[in-house]
């Protein structure tokens, strides 16, 4: 039994109502799909949790940005940045400061588990974005409709399941290729041995798909259950309109769940 998170993107208050969610579910594994920073006002506090109750994390395309330079980002999410990297910069305990800039640039692009889900051996890899390009490539849920042979490009890199993020919008693409949101599955994936799935997780800390509940998804046995949170979504917003380098459109975002 283990519980996927991603897209933390600095916020707090969706971050530890969804550890605490966890603990209460008795989960003890935590894997994470990257984007701990980023938009967001609490950069370190959330790296300190990420750090303390993670088995690990992957690179994400924010915490690339923070550690070495933001790629093809908008204004407002190269803002965050930048600002991002000044607060982890000022932290006046070195051994903090080490710890977290250390673990950012360890992050690998990618991991992959094998372990007993069903009948035989899943195998299981974790990344940010996709199976093709781990860090930065999206996948839309309109993609199986508008362009089905990127779908099936990016179902050759998978052997059985892939879970991502990167997107924001929870759900699980088949390789026919379709795809199918949670309420239409009413919340779970059964893991089929036979069946590849790229799955996505949504996010902790902004969530687009029009439902402003923090999201992540745990596993137990071969069934995957998409979990929604209510959180005080206000008090992170207020942070973020606080920071002038912080753009006040990511403080909205998370009032309306886009």
């Amino acid at each position: 039994m283990f519980a996927v998170l991603s897209d933390i993107h600095s916020n707090i208050e969706a971050l530890t109502t969804v550890l605490g969610d966890i603990e209460k579910r008795g989960i003890k594994t935590i894997y994470c799909l990257g984007d701990v920073v980023g938009y967001g006002a609490n950069p370190w506090e959330c790296l300190d949790l990420i750090i303390e109750r993670s088995k690990w994390c992957v690179l994400g395309n924010h915490d690339y940005a923070v550690f070495y330079e933001p790629t093809n980002f908008n204004y407002g999410a190269e803002q965050a940045s930048f600002w991002t990297r000044e607060v982890l910069e000022a932290e006046e305990d070195k051994q903090h400061c080490d710890k977290r800039w250390r673990f950012l640039g360890e992050l690998p692009m990618r991991r992959t588990l094998k372990t007993k889900l069903g009948k035989g051996t899943t195998i299981i890899d974790f990344v940010h974005a996709s199976p093709r390009r781990p860090i930065n490539e999206y996948i839309f849920p309109d993609d199986v409709y508008t362009n089905p042979v990127k779908v099936r490009l990016l179902f050759e890199k998978v052997q059985h399941i892939c879970f991502v993020g990167h997107t924001h919008m929870p759900g699980v693409f088949l390789d026919e290729p379709d795809f199918y949101p949670p309420d239409e599955l009413g919340g779970v994936y059964p893991i089929i041995d036979d069946e590849k799935a790229i799955i996505n997780i949504g996010s902790v800390g902004q969530p687009r798909d029009k439902d402003n509940r923090a999201g992540y998804a745990y596993v137990e046995e071969n069934k995957v259950h998409f979990v929604r949170l209510e959180y005080d979504f206000e008090t992170t917003a207020k942070k973020i309109e606080a920071v002038d380098k912080l753009d006040n459109f990511n403080a909205d975002r998370l009032r309306e769940g886009r």
